[in-house]
């Protein structure tokens, strides 16, 4: 009888998810003390996030050569960005008016506490589109690596990768080796890294089955039902465009890079996956510049699972309240939604945070309302998540596409599809 099983990681991600959900249940008290762990688990990748996106954008740039291909490959990404979140919000907006998740519910806001929210966003807010665009921009480059802030971190390595482009990598040979020395070296620590993956999805999910129990899913059964079936759906019209446009099988890159939404799954974090998920993009034939550009920026920008939510969760909510929202009120919330969702990332409670500013802007139903989603919020995580990192992926094929850089064969040969021709190495 072969143990081969035993070594592979996604085996040993699936049976750490499952004992993390069954400890969770039945010893709720212990997994309250294994937070740690999964958090553990996180910190670590979180240190090797920063140096890692500006290596592989500063060597991807300077791979290409091209500086405005690289400026095309932005604006690509951004456009294609605000395209698909808008259809994501508007999607989750025709689901739930279909479904009607919160219809009979008939909720008295003067039973909600409105402090459980405050405690969610641990009194922060959003920023602003000027300030969160102004926030890209580091004051200084250390204190973004130090911070470990994605979008200015990547601001930099744009810069410091064009700039190298424009002087010649055969000019800086040495700075270029430098980094992708370093590049080497990063990867070589997620290696190890990676080794404690299981244990951190353990910790991770048996805490927020101990914390939030089962026995929410009968709760809010019909609004965690229509946030999963609109999930599913979104992903088929994610697996469209990649199969049309890009040529990409997208199931067969989930069998791929299975390990990587399996773990993100586990750890209700994309941030978990993000060094593992850009080296099997470009494994997957799209390159180094557009894996680079596309992915990290998505983490801001392209946050397609969480705009479906919140437009699921808005409709919801005045389901709740018996409030019929008309169309143009619907129409309003979308327009809010589109600005606040872009600076979600990172922000302590940011559903709760984007959610009371919609509610607050249309009037349709009290602030306090969204209250009554704290019991559900951390539920929605795996579909969160999964749709996020899904859409990434496929932004990046279809950008990468459109730039002539995504190398076919290479793709064809690493998802096992058949016609593949052996790849030589790739920019």
């Amino acid at each position: 009888m072969s143990f081969r099983w035993v070594k592979s990681l996604f085996a040993q991600l699936l049976v750490a998810v499952v004992a993390g959900v069954l400890v969770g249940h039945f010893w709720p008290d212990v997994a309250g003390h294994l937070k740690p762990v999964g958090d553990g688990f996180i910190r670590l990748i979180k240190m090797i996030i920063a140096p890692l996106v500006f290596c592989v954008v500063v060597t991807g740039i300077a791979a290409v050569g091209d500086i405005k291909a690289v400026g095309r490959i932005g604006f690509k990404a951004i456009v294609y960005f605000e395209i698909v979140t808008t259809f994501a919000l508007l999607f989750g907006l025709l689901v739930a008016n279909v479904f009607q998740p919160g219809a009979g519910l008939d909720i008295d806001p003067a039973t909600l506490d409105p402090k459980g929210v405050a405690a969610q966003t641990k009194g922060g807010q959003l920023p602003s589109i000027g300030d969160f665009l102004l926030h890209t921009i580091p004051d200084s480059v250390v204190n973004a690596f130090a911070t470990n802030s994605l979008l200015q971190v990547l601001f930099f390595a744009v810069l410091f990768g064009v700039a190298l482009a424009a002087i010649g990598k055969d000019k800086a040979p040495l700075v270029l080796g430098f980094v992708e020395q370093l590049q080497q070296v990063i990867f070589k620590i997620m290696g190890w890294v990676m080794r404690v993956a299981p244990l951190g999805a353990f910790g991770a999910m048996a805490f927020i089955i101990g914390q939030y129990g089962l026995g929410t899913l009968g709760t809010y059964a019909k609004l965690i039902a229509a946030c999963y079936g609109a999930a599913v759906l979104f992903a088929l019209i994610l697996a469209v465009i990649a199969r049309f446009y890009a040529g990409v099988p997208i199931w067969r890159f989930i069998r791929f890079a299975r390990e990587e939404f399996l773990l993100a799954l586990g750890t209700a974090s994309t941030e978990s996956v993000l060094p593992r998920i850009m080296a099997k993009l470009t494994e997957a034939g799209c390159s180094r510049a557009a894996t680079g550009l596309v992915v990290p920026t998505g983490y801001s920008f392209n946050l397609d699972g969480a705009t479906i939510y919140l437009s699921i969760c808005t409709v919801f909510l005045a389901q709740a309240f018996g409030v019929d929202m008309s169309l143009g009120q619907q129409l309003v919330a979308v327009g809010i939604l589109m600005l606040t969702s872009k600076g979600m990332a990172g922000v302590p409670g940011s559903s709760f945070l984007a959610l009371s500013a919609t509610a607050a802007a249309i009037g349709a139903f009290p602030v306090a309302g969204v209250a009554l989603l704290l019991g559900a919020d951390r539920l929605m995580d795996s579909m969160r998540v999964f749709v996020n990192l899904l859409g990434n992926c496929v932004a990046t094929f279809v950008v990468a596409k459109s730039e002539k850089q995504l190398d076919h064969d290479r793709m064809r040969e690493a998802l096992g599809v058949a016609g593949a021709t052996p790849s030589v190495a790739r920019v």
